[in-house]
């Protein structure tokens, strides 16, 4: 390529203005060489240049849902499925002002919107439509990871990790950057199940491990053993937990929850593991189940 179609390619509407200067001194009768092509072949160049420098086979088509502000919802449509290739398989808003636009904008993308406050019915639809990846709020990013479905933040409520230490800029040409590493890199990373699955055995930080700055011959502590549930005293005016059965403690884990307490990283499983089983002992709970450790998650995450 030469340098001259280089530089349209990169900067289209420059070469737009020399293309236009070239013309004038041609008509003022200026003798000289025609200028790099502009208009609609430097665009053509530039999307050229793009599509050759991206590796499409992870952008284009892809299924995203798309949840969360009036606003930024739309937006993130268009920018999903004007400039990335995405295929928006699902657009709604928790904003009922907004819902004329969010229906307007769902008739482009031909989907139903989903516009409610209810964040179950959003898992719901999540779960039906089974996007390859979700934009949404924070709520979103939860029930993503529950489905095993990449999400990227784009609306309130959020929470303090979605805001980078670093300019990060929504518009412009360091702004697209920005978007396209937040949303695609979701979409290649997934939830780095191949991460966790590279250092489970790892000799440094495998799950019975201690911290590795203490060195290779410490010892990770023993977990205390659980307590039986004491009974209230006779009399208290505080409402009795569930019973448990003789010699039960609040450490039996029903198969289910072993299964769902394995899918945390195994550098935080014990803190969830003893979390859950201090929200268990707190409320007499005999068995923990999944939704036992889903409601300590969200007992702890306050």
């Amino acid at each position: 390529m030469a340098a001259a179609h280089l530089r349209a390619a990169l900067h289209p509407r420059r070469a737009d203005r020399h293309a236009g200067h070239a013309r004038v001194h041609h008509r003022g009768g200026h003798a000289g060489r025609p200028g790099p092509a502009g208009g609609a072949g430097a665009r053509d160049l530039a999307r050229q240049l793009v599509r050759r420098s991206v590796d499409s086979t992870y952008l284009t088509g892809k299924r995203v849902f798309v949840f969360g502000d009036a606003t930024h919802a739309v937006a993130a449509a268009r920018v999903a499925s004007s400039e990335l290739g995405f295929q928006v398989v699902g657009l709604g808003t928790y904003s009922r002002e907004f819902g004329r636009e969010i229906r307007e904008a769902a008739r482009l993308y031909g989907v139903e919107p989903l516009i409610t406050d209810d964040y179950l019915e959003v898992e719901a639809k999540v779960a039906e439509l089974q996007p390859e990846l979700v934009l949404g709020t924070q709520m979103e990013r939860h029930i993503a990871k529950r489905l095993g479905v990449p999400c990227a933040v784009i609306s309130a409520p959020v929470h303090v990790q979605d805001f980078p230490a670093r300019y990060s800029p929504q518009m412009g040409f360091e702004g697209a950057n920005v978007l396209f590493d937040t949303w695609v890199h979701p979409l290649m990373m997934g939830l780095e199940e191949h991460l966790l699955n590279m250092f489970r055995d790892d000799f440094e930080f495998h799950e019975g491990a201690a911290a590795s700055h203490l060195g290779s011959a410490a010892v990770r502590p023993a977990a205390m053993p659980a307590q039986p549930v004491e009974q209230p005293l006779p009399g208290s005016a505080a409402a009795p937990p569930v019973a448990l059965a003789p010699g039960a403690t609040v450490s039996t884990w029903s198969a289910d929850a072993e299964q769902e307490l394995r899918k945390i990283p195994f550098f935080v499983r014990g803190k969830a593991r003893r979390n859950t089983e201090r929200f268990a002992l707190d409320r007499g709970v005999p068995v923990i189940t999944i939704e036992t450790l889903y409601d300590a998650k969200a007992h702890y995450s306050r």
